[in-house]
């Protein structure tokens, strides 16, 4: 399955979670989509549908295509520690994850493309594969023929606070991975346990 390239908020409602992670495709219209997504209550699911749904949120949120996610997961079970924490981790350490972290874009898929056309370096080296591992103490910065774009200076402004684990200079469009998310810094409405159990049917 490609990835997703269609309405967003089409996908939120569906899941019943917001995908942007600011809950604004929920507040207007917090029904599934279609004809009748308004007239009546959501389905009640079986085990594996609850269980394919949590797979979605997190790969939907993340943005990537099932191969993608599969292989991340395949990759997270083969390492030491607590397999959702690994997946966690693993996915917020993809570079086009950290811009959008850092502030550098408003969206993930915004953070994706900037990152594809080349216009972020990594430790002062040009990179342009948006899922890229970053390590703890690698910096992420704006090209500096693209510090003064629009879309940066309107998502750095708009961006409020960030999270403990990146460090950023607003004014030189830099910013610092410090070290690997714990579990209570990341989205708590997935459970990730539900991604486990549907990949170890």
């Amino acid at each position: 399955m490609a990835r997703n390239t269609g309405p967003t908020w089409r996908i939120s409602r569906r899941l019943n979670f917001s995908v942007l992670e600011t809950g604004e495709e929920l507040a207007k219209r917090p029904y599934i989509p279609g004809q009748h997504g308004s007239a009546g209550k959501r389905i009640k699911q079986s085990n594996y549908g609850l269980q394919k749904d949590e797979k979605q949120k997190m790969r939907h949120m993340y943005g990537l295509s099932e191969k993608q996610f599969y292989n991340t997961y395949v990759k997270a079970v083969r390492m030491k520690g607590v397999t959702g924490t690994n997946l966690f981790i693993m996915l917020e350490s993809r570079l086009d994850n950290l811009v959008y972290r850092m502030g550098f874009a408003s969206t993930r898929k915004q953070a994706r493309q900037i990152v594809s056309h080349g216009h972020i370096l990594v430790d002062g080296k040009k990179v342009d594969i948006p899922s890229c591992q970053i390590k703890p103490g690698q910096t992420i910065e704006v090209k500096e023929n693209y510090k003064n774009n629009t879309l940066v200076a309107q998502s750095l402004e708009a961006t409020v606070s960030f999270k403990d684990f990146v460090e950023v200079d607003k004014d030189a469009r830099k910013g610092k991975y410090v070290r690997h998310p714990e579990r209570k810094e990341l989205n708590q409405e997935i459970n990730e346990l539900l991604v486990i159990e549907f990949y170890n049917r």
